[in-house]
């Protein structure tokens, strides 16, 4: 690696719009106890690879199957773009080393109003995320436990159980959130790497079917393939939002981003080839549990349903539990500079107690008026939402990038370093312009309204600090 004169040290880096002394360094000195440790290498890494696969990742094969072979050039295609995005958030994390991730590169680039867009959508994205897949866990909930889908009700606890399970290990400390997460992630990865490597063993050519299996062009196939495979990736920003928990976070943000991006993609890709070469085509686009029907091709049985459910509950215990931390951190982050209400800037034993609270109220909230209403439409339509507030921070993190760059505020990095981040920015910038043109036409209308809804939070707030600092 090229070698650069190292950044400045966080106390001494002022961005726009901070006064001195600011709590824009999030995390810096945040107090030490025994129920709080800062997260080293593989804890983050963990992080990055858990909210990176949720439960998504055992229906994704029969998802894609519709199209033929060719949505594994998708998927290729999206792993470069998602590899991008983790490499420009290692970098940011180096100039910025502080909690808050996108929301605190959008500030530094761009002032308060970018900063509080950055943040407030991430904050919808992980609340409304929340709620959806722990509605996504009571299905696999349901195979285990065949009492939890004989009524709405029951079905509507079990998925308030399991939002709070997690919350309950965040409220603990973030000692207790790393060990949770770490297990999670070593447990919930089993069964997805017997399927991913060992079923290579038992691939069979013949079962790959048509490599275009619609009528599309390559272009269309990979296109509309690529509209459900967009979203697999959200959560590449996982370590730089916590960064003032990870040790060394200017080191060991990047990093994890990076393997933890790199160790999901390769889950996603081998575990969807294996599946494509375990259960014949047609079987698999019908199929309702395709991971379950892979290890019964691999071993015969009929137990795959069984270890399957498991591992999918793990997952998504596993990414709740890092997306609840999420989800406090950003809001956490803009309290402390006056761009969110005071309350959120609470912490205790490492975390934004407030934060999680109230994010998990509402995730609770949206999960209940799901049952009660039997709006199953309406709360499709609210998940997709996320897709669009989910990529907002990443654009205008990616902008930020861009800006720091052709502004000159380069920390006098080698010419070659110079070009080689430019061009990763720009891909990234283009990466997360495709996933808002796949979250579709509505999504983006429903998101638009909510982000409109943020400005008048952020009109209150502004007056609030304006008068302070008057």
């Amino acid at each position: 690696m090229t070698s650069h004169v190292a950044p400045p040290p966080v106390a001494a880096q002022q961005e726009p719009g901070q006064q001195k002394g600011s709590s824009t360094q999030a995390g810096a000195g945040a107090p030490q106890g025994p129920h709080t440790r800062r997260f080293g290498l593989p804890i983050a890494t963990c992080l990055v690879m858990g909210n990176i696969i949720g439960g998504g990742i055992f229906l994704l094969p029969a998802s894609v199957a519709p199209f033929g072979s060719i949505s594994l050039v998708a998927f290729g295609v999206l792993t470069v773009g998602a590899v991008a995005l983790a490499l420009v958030f290692g970098r940011l994390a180096e100039r910025l080393p502080r909690t808050g991730g996108p929301y605190v590169y959008a500030r530094a680039a761009f002032g308060d109003f970018a900063g509080f867009l950055a943040a407030w959508s991430y904050w919808i994205t992980a609340w409304v995320s929340n709620a959806a897949l722990a509605v996504a866990a009571v299905g696999y909930l349901g195979v285990l436990f065949p009492a939890v889908a004989e009524h709405r009700w029951t079905m509507c606890l079990a998925a308030l159980a399991v939002q709070w399970l997690p919350a309950a290990a965040n409220l603990a400390g973030t000692r207790y959130v790393g060990a949770v997460q770490l297990v999670a992630t070593v447990l919930k990865f089993a069964p997805l790497l017997l399927v991913a490597v060992g079923g290579l063993f038992f691939f069979d050519p013949a079962n790959l079917g048509p490599f275009r299996a619609t009528g599309d062009s390559a272009l269309g196939a990979v296109s509309a393939s690529a509209a459900i495979l967009l979203f697999s990736y959200l959560g590449v920003e996982s370590a730089a939002v916590s960064a003032g928990e990870v040790r060394d976070p200017a080191r060991n943000v990047g990093r994890a981003t990076v393997l933890g991006t790199v160790g999901a993609a390769v889950v996603y890709l081998l575990g969807t080839l294996s599946v494509f070469g375990l259960v014949p085509h047609d079987a698999l686009v019908d199929s309702k549990a395709p991971f379950s029907d892979a290890v019964d091709a691999m071993f015969g049985g009929s137990w795959g349903g069984t270890v399957v459910a498991c591992a999918a509950v793990i997952s998504v215990l596993g990414a709740l539990n890092g997306w609840t931390l999420l989800s406090a951190q950003t809001p956490y982050a803009a309290a402390r500079d006056g761009l969110f209400p005071q309350v959120f800037a609470s912490r205790r034993r490492g975390v934004p107690v407030v934060g999680v609270v109230v994010t998990v109220a509402l995730a609770s909230a949206l999960t209940v008026y799901n049952y009660t209403a039997g709006s199953a439409g309406v709360f499709e339509v609210l998940v997709l939402v996320t897709t669009f507030t989910a990529t907002v921070p990443y654009l205008l993190a990616t902008a930020a990038q861009i800006y720091f760059l052709a502004s000159g505020r380069a920390d006098q990095v080698h010419r070659g370093r110079l070009v080689r981040d430019a061009a990763l920015s720009v891909l990234a910038f283009g990466f997360s312009m495709w996933l808002v043109a796949g979250s579709g036409y509505a999504a983006v209308y429903q998101g638009v309204l909510f982000l409109f809804a943020g400005v008048l939070v952020y009109a209150v707030m502004a007056a609030r600090k304006q008068r302070r600092t008057a």
